[in-house]
């Protein structure tokens, strides 16, 4: 009897061993010749975290890749709410950019108005330098008056010069001043490889940004300020009470489903270039393209691009703000249990039909120490899909609780007598 109690003992030692040295060995890297740890950390990017993360479509997706090449010298496509870059090439590479400058101005215009410096109806009287402006314009006369609504939808529709420099001068008293906030706008923006030398894009040289960049301030005025799109999807309209006929210079809002803007530009040095952003069934993307070599190659490929994004692509809107998340527990508080809610909502983009899969877990501790001030985080909401978080919410505290203290307590027992006997 004895002697079985030792085989199966011996046996049962030989197993436990010989199964060490192989997980021993599987953790074991012959090239670094460490051995890997069964914990693994995982950093969640915010989406502004991922908008600096530039890559092409092998990088971001699984087996939608592009079979074209866009014909431009540079070229982006970016989902609008998230930032996520779905195609790229060139994308950093300083080159002109013509009237794709007046992106910045309307984003400063539109940031101007929301924020009460100025007025949709204020008026303003055209100056003798801004009625001098070459290119596209709508011919204004020193001495005109106009409301900044005019001048903008002049901005937008038709790419006027001169319209756009005396929306400057209103905001800012000269083109100069304003072309200084431009560019501040563009280091808070993390616009790395721009540099505005005027509000109107007519300066080739030492005047530049990227398709990337581009990407970044066309985001910015679409999902900051919204309502410009009322302004860049008019196909025609007029100017000088009916008198000047304003024709859109992106003849995608006509031809293409869907499309909420944005703003051609085009020099000889420039070529043709065109930043566009369509919305379909709430999915929104961007599409940068500059230095085409023709107008219609500008469209037919901006078309192509954005073409091949909502075939692809999706996103899914997940909608937490203020929802209750239950509670939790709160060692040595006043308060022994408080609500928490999520703080916010989140966006992801995933590939066209996988939004079913999206799973949500929720990672927070069941009791957690005092003092707890509402607002403080208590964990978070993971987006999953198919094992990858794709973004996070943050769970907080709904309600303040202190640490229960002796001196707290004493306090809390006399008013309470107080309250009884007074």
């Amino acid at each position: 009897m004895k002697g079985k109690c030792r085989f199966i003992l011996s046996l049962t030692l030989a197993i436990c061993l010989a199964s060490g040295i192989t997980a021993f060995a599987e953790g074991y890297d012959a090239l670094t010749g460490t051995y890997d740890s069964e914990i693994s950390i995982m950093t969640i990017e915010s989406p502004e975290d991922k908008s600096e993360n530039v890559s092409t479509v092998e990088d971001e997706t699984s087996g939608a890749t592009p079979q074209f090449k866009v014909n431009a010298k540079a070229a982006i496509l970016i989902e609008a709410d998230t930032g996520t870059v779905l195609f790229s090439f060139n994308e950093h590479e300083p080159l002109p950019i013509a009237s794709i400058t007046k992106i910045m101005t309307m984003l400063l215009v539109m940031e101007a108005v929301d924020t009460g410096k100025i007025t949709l109806s204020q008026s303003t009287t055209i100056s003798a330098y801004a009625s001098k402006m070459g290119g596209s314009q709508v011919y204004l006369k020193e001495g005109e008056v106009f409301t900044v609504e005019e001048l903008l939808k002049a901005v937008a529709v038709h790419s006027a010069n001169d319209a756009s420099v005396a929306l400057a001068e209103v905001i800012a008293g000269s083109e100069e001043a304003f072309v200084a906030m431009m560019n501040q706008k563009a280091q808070e923006l993390k616009m790395k490889n721009t540099k505005f030398l005027d509000c109107t894009g007519l300066t080739d040289d030492g005047h530049y940004s990227t398709a990337y960049d581009i990407s970044v301030m066309s985001r910015e005025l679409l999902t900051k300020h919204p309502k410009i799109v009322h302004y860049t999807t008019i196909w025609h309209d007029t100017f000088r009470d009916g008198k000047f006929d304003l024709d859109n210079t992106n003849k995608l809002v006509k031809r293409y489903r869907g499309t909420t803007g944005l703003k051609t530009g085009f020099t000889s040095k420039a070529g043709f270039c065109l930043s566009a952003s369509a919305e379909r069934e709430g999915t929104k993307f961007i599409s940068v393209i500059l230095g085409s070599d023709s107008n219609d190659h500008r469209f037919s490929e901006t078309a192509r691009l954005l073409d091949f994004a909502f075939s692809n692509w999706e996103t899914a809107r997940i909608e937490k703000k203020d929802m209750d998340a239950g509670t939790i527990k709160v060692k040595k508080g006043v308060v022994t249990e408080i609500p928490v809610v999520f703080s916010d909502n989140a966006v992801v983009v995933v590939n066209k039909g996988s939004k079913s899969k999206i799973t949500e877990t929720v990672e927070m501790p069941e009791i957690i120490n005092a003092p707890v001030k509402a607002g403080q985080s208590i964990g978070v909401l993971n987006i999953d899909l198919e094992g990858e978080i794709l973004a996070s919410i943050d769970i907080v505290a709904a309600k303040d609780s202190p640490k229960c203290t002796f001196g707290l307590i004493f306090g809390m027992i006399a008013r309470k007598w107080a309250a009884l006997f007074c």
